[in-house]
């Protein structure tokens, strides 16, 4: 065997590699040697979802950020999402100066962008200068509840669900128009339809393929209710890789419709037909991967009280579930977005839907959508499951029906509501921290104030000439 050869069998051997498709550090530099990689995106992930960073030349990368990372603005996790700096954040300001923060290599997540020539990805933690972490950064709230199911000997596992509409329009013509009268890719229902995404498929096929090449497991594609919307589905892994690619699949699929001259939207509501939604599947295992959920052919007890907790934080939570103005216009009686907290064996009616057998024994939360931040979500959903396993939560009976006319109790409906609760919680200061509740509440003030000044369209009808 050679010296590179056993060069690489040693790195493989002491680097932890999520999949084969993913790329060691020495896999990385010998490309970059090579003249395969000229450019390598360094990314962390903001408040709102969105990955956030710097293009390096490869060369330089290899010479000054592996093993020391690379510095941003501290204001990228304090601004608004038109990236306004905005008042009211603790951890950066004018008056602090807005200093820097690090952004902190995780060698797990290098990975190639086939769609991008000669480009690779790695995902980031973000420290102070000191190598602190940065409480307020979506990857670490995760990691601080990845490392509190650990504690009590658990792994969580994931998988998310993430709707989108895709437009013949380029995103350069929708902002032009104001993305009003775009032309969805197809102009009836496919649910399902094998038609219906066929003509959809140079697309679909080259997001889907481009999705494996950057090491994610993709499971399938299939049509959706509203026109021109689409799923692509990806199989489940453990709560910090499904959300590090959720947020890869997001930037990534965008760029390739770019690249075709289309455009597509997350957003939870681009229309008054079905909104986009993001459904999260989540279950614990031991840390030896026994199945802890279900046991001798029913639910664990355990699960149960996992599953109760989830839903007595269900309120407290919505914030993290629904971060944005437009999360709430999805919650529409009949339109398989849930309002109704509580949960239902196969129920796509109510909040959470609990699904599997066995070593597939999961619960589904049905709240989040397209908007959603899944670092965010995860770590409330833990937080709140969490919770219940602590304080042995009984379950409530199953609602067998409609729960929308059932008469229980509903999320927040507007995200004035859902920061109220969030930032009055008890149980989210507790499992988060004041730091981390306050910023995001902030971050829900920002968005109400900026909406609260807004004249939409809607007021512009109604009262332009008849008020």
């Amino acid at each position: 065997m050679s010296q590179a050869a056993n060069e690489t069998e040693d790195t493989t051997m002491t680097q932890r590699l999520r999949n084969d498709r993913h790329l060691s550090e020495h896999d990385l530099k010998r490309r970059i040697s090579e003249n395969e990689i000229d450019t390598v995106v360094v990314a962390f992930t903001d408040m709102q979802g969105r990955l956030q960073g710097k293009r390096i030349h490869a060369a330089y990368f290899v010479d000054h950020v592996l093993g020391h990372g690379v510095e941003g603005c501290n204001y990228l996790l304090a601004v608004d999402v038109d990236m306004n700096t905005v008042d009211g954040y603790a951890m950066a300001s004018w008056d602090q100066g807005y200093g820097d923060m690090e952004f902190a290599l995780d060698l797990e997540t290098i990975r190639l962008l086939p769609h991008l020539p000669g480009t690779a990805m790695v995902q980031c933690d973000l420290v102070w200068l000191d190598q602190s972490p940065v409480e307020q950064s979506p990857r670490t709230i995760l990691k601080k509840q990845l490392d509190a199911a650990a504690a009590r000997g658990f792994v969580a596992l994931a998988g998310t669900e993430l709707e989108f509409i895709a437009f013949n329009d380029s995103y350069e013509d929708a902002w032009n128009g104001n993305y009003r009268n775009l032309t969805p890719v197809n102009q009836y229902n496919v649910d399902y339809s094998i038609f219906g995404t066929s003509r959809v498929e140079p697309l679909l096929r080259t997001i889907r393929n481009t999705m494996y090449g950057a090491g994610m497991d993709v499971e399938s594609a299939k049509g959706e209710c509203n026109f021109g919307q689409h799923e692509i589905g990806f199989l489940y892994a453990d709560g910090l890789t499904t959300a590090d690619n959720h947020v890869v699949y997001k930037t990534v699929a965008k760029e390739i419709a770019a690249q075709q001259g289309k455009s597509i939207t997350f957003m939870a509501k681009y229309n008054e037909r079905e909104g986009n939604s993001c459904h999260i599947h989540l279950s614990l295992r031991g840390a030896d991967g026994s199945t802890v959920f279900w046991k001798n052919g029913a639910r664990t007890s355990l699960y149960d009280q996992f599953v109760a907790g989830v839903l007595a934080t269900m309120a407290d939570f919505t914030l993290l579930y629904a971060p944005n103005i437009n999360s709430y216009k999805r919650f529409a009686a009949g339109s398989f977005a849930p309002t109704t907290i509580a949960w239902g064996q196969d129920n796509r009616t109510c909040a959470v839907r609990l699904v599997g057998q066995g070593a597939g024994a999961r619960m589904e939360n049905r709240v989040p959508g397209g908007d959603v931040n899944p670092y965010l979500a995860l770590a409330a959903m833990l937080a709140g499951g969490l919770y219940g396993i602590e304080h042995e939560l009984t379950l409530e009976a199953e609602l067998v029906g409609n729960a929308y006319t059932s008469g229980r109790s509903t999320v927040p409906r507007t995200l004035r509501d859902a920061r109220n609760a969030f930032v009055t919680s008890d149980v989210a200061r507790s499992a988060f921290g004041d730091t981390v509740v306050d910023h995001y509440a902030t971050m829900a003030e920002v968005e109400l104030a900026a909406f609260d000044a807004a004249v939409t369209d809607w007021e512009l009808r109604r009262s332009f000439e008849r008020m």
